[in-house]
């Protein structure tokens, strides 16, 4: 099992080159970069991550662009594995965003993971032109055309909210046939997404033991290898040990937004419990 971090890039805080070189120094596998273009201020969507009520944290709307963060990141750096977790495909042009993970992954040398997600502030979707009713579905449409984008030279795709017909967009990703997919979300359809267009599953840990059941359930309905990889990984040894035996391909520790200092402070509890459950 590998292992990494998530991070939200804030202009406030470490920056991304400096933090993905630290991570590599330090011997980890792979960095991945949240997103949020803006966060309404009309606050009316739920934070899915904290009793109700709870203020949202800053970072979410102080964050760097996410593709600008993650060239940061892989320029400085030669072999960690840089990503997305997640990318909000809904808000995003489908032929801009493969360009940008094309132009990534083949600027880093075949590094790039793309994390892919629906979000759930709904106001934040519909000030993109998104119906929040018809997420998922624009979710899958747009991962299937940018697919068409990377592995075709003469890219078309025909669907119900995506349509283009024979395009030619450069560079493709160095990755063959393109950059994993990582499906993220925990709810009760994203196996189904996992499954249509996905090579991994990337839940969040909620300390859940139901996760596990979840897992053998990804397993006995795939009809090829599909990885899981998972977010908000804590600082414990025995968690990690049960990741290790459900088969979980990388263990991500989420690091505090802010300076050098607070993030090796987290980073150094995060390596003494791999250290723990590796018994190096």
């Amino acid at each position: 099992m590998d292992f990494g971090a998530g991070y939200f890039p804030t202009h406030d805080g470490m920056n991304p080159g400096a933090l993905a070189q630290m991570l590599e120094d330090h011997g980890q596998d792979a960095l991945l970069f949240a997103e949020h273009t803006h966060i309404p201020a009309s606050r009316e969507s739920p934070w899915p991550e904290g009793p109700p009520g709870t203020a949202l944290p800053r970072k979410y709307w102080h964050s760097y662009d996410l593709f600008v963060a993650l060239t940061a990141a892989a320029m400085a750096t030669t072999k960690l594995r840089v990503g997305s977790g997640i990318c909000l495909v809904i808000e995003r042009d489908p032929i801009v965003t493969a360009k940008a993970v094309a132009s990534v992954d083949h600027l880093s040398g075949g590094r790039f993971e793309f994390g892919v997600g629906a979000g759930w502030n709904r106001e934040e979707m519909s000030n993109h032109g998104t119906d929040p009713r018809k997420r998922m579905a624009i979710l899958r449409e747009r991962v299937e055309a940018m697919k068409a984008i990377w592995t075709q030279d003469e890219a078309s795709y025909s669907g119900e909210y995506v349509n283009f017909e024979r395009i030619w967009s450069y560079p493709k990703p160095a990755q063959r046939p393109h950059p994993p997919v990582l499906v993220g979300g925990d709810g009760p359809t994203v196996l189904d997404r996992v499954l249509a267009f996905g090579d991994a599953w990337m839940p969040n840990w909620r300390g859940d033991d139901t996760l596990f059941d979840r897992i053998n359930e990804l397993r006995s309905r795939a009809d090829r290898h599909i990885e899981v990889q998972i977010l908000a990984a804590p600082p414990d040894p025995g968690v990690l040990e049960r990741f290790e035996r459900a088969g979980v391909r990388r263990a991500l520790h989420w690091l505090p937004s802010g300076p050098a200092g607070p993030v090796q402070q987290s980073l150094d509890v995060w390596e003494d419990a791999i250290v723990q459950f590796t018994g190096g």
